[in-house]
């Protein structure tokens, strides 16, 4: 289990759901936790009940330069920064012949795919020039992996493209660190009970149990798991396993059909 007593972690998106969940258990844990988040009141609310209080950024993601000057605020509090997690993420609704790739769309592409991963170069050049080594959990979702049966009604094809970004840029980002600075993480809930589910069912008793939601703080629990067990691919349900096998297993069939077997 990593001690992170006294370790200083950044959770983006923290004001809520997830990365709030986030914030609470990495201070249990014995971290000082930087909240960042668009939210400045519910960051600074969600900073000060923290088990250790932590410090809360207003942060934008969205601007190219954001995510860097966010490094730099974070790293200045404590003088360290052992774990960021890339939590911060939006949604959208469309279908994909009305996608018209506008300013919202490029605003979801920039918070939920880039920002994670300018996150990650100022992080690196920040431990090259410090000699630590640290660590980085990207959030992405089961939509990384597969179009997930659960979710097919639900128009979300521009924000799952920028789920399945995040999934394939991790996985290079990790090849390219070749075990330098950092070890790195992508964490893929299935439903989780956040704001963006509770603002259509308010209450969490009503969710169908077919559904599978769970609670952020189950969430948080199997995502420090997985940091624990030092897990590249930190799943959240066992269905995310089964869901992948449409995929596979027609591409295996294409290969047959093409005689490439």
């Amino acid at each position: 289990m990593i001690d992170y007593t006294d370790k200083v972690a950044l959770v983006t998106g923290g004001a809520s759901g997830i990365g709030a969940a986030l914030a609470a258990a990495l201070s249990e844990r014995g971290a000082d936790v930087i909240v960042a988040d668009i939210q400045e009141d519910l960051a600074r609310e969600v900073a000060a009940g923290l088990a250790r209080p932590g410090l809360a950024i207003a942060c934008d993601l969205s601007g190219p330069e954001a995510p860097a000057k966010l490094v730099r605020e974070a790293h200045t509090w404590k003088g360290r920064l052992d774990l960021v997690c890339a939590n911060a993420g939006i949604d959208r609704h469309k279908r994909m012949t009305k996608e018209d790739f506008g300013p919202e769309t490029m605003r979801m592409f920039e918070v939920n795919m880039f920002s994670p991963f300018r996150l990650a170069q100022a992080y690196a050049a920040l431990l090259a020039g410090s000699g630590a080594r640290g660590r980085l959990m990207i959030t992405g979702s089961e939509n990384s992996l597969s179009l997930p049966h659960a979710v097919r009604r639900s128009r979300i094809g521009a924000y799952g493209a920028t789920k399945h970004g995040v999934l394939i840029m991790a996985e290079w980002l990790r090849e390219d660190l070749e075990g330098e600075l950092m070890d790195v993480h992508v964490l893929m809930p299935g439903g989780v009970y956040t704001p963006l589910i509770a603002a259509g069912i308010p209450d969490p008793a009503m969710i169908p149990p077919e559904f599978n939601v769970i609670m952020p703080e189950e969430c948080a629990r199997i995502a420090l798991k997985g940091l624990d067990l030092g897990l590249f691919y930190i799943p959240t349900h066992k269905h995310i396993g089964e869901d992948i096998r449409p995929r596979f297993d027609g591409v295996r069939a294409a290969i047959r059909a093409l005689g490439l077997s």
